[in-house]
């Protein structure tokens, strides 16, 4: 069975094409990283983000928008999510 519309890889690396595009995704890549294992971590424990906020001891607000990509978190932030989540953070430059 066909599915109707474009995947999300066609679109990307038809975008990629474009220089200026691939050199602000790259950019943007570690944020965006970070983001999408912290919300697989969130979904894995079955929490809510409002749950993730209690335990962090923050506003659901803030994991929303930390989860939207919007928000630049400190150091501080990052770790305590992770902690809260039972992960460790590591940080490398490559």
């Amino acid at each position: 069975m066909n599915k109707a519309g474009v995947s999300f890889e066609k679109i990307k690396s038809d975008l990629m094409l474009d220089n200026e595009f691939k050199e602000e995704y790259e950019k943007l890549q570690p944020r965006y990283e970070i983001v999408s294992q912290i919300i697989e971590a969130r979904k894995q424990q079955k929490l809510s983000q409002a749950d993730l906020a209690k335990r962090i001891g923050t506003q659901k607000s803030n994991i929303s928008r930390l989860e939207s990509g919007n928000y630049n978190p400190s150091l501080d932030f990052l770790i305590k999510v992770a902690q809260c989540l039972g992960k460790d953070l590591k940080i490398q430059l490559k």
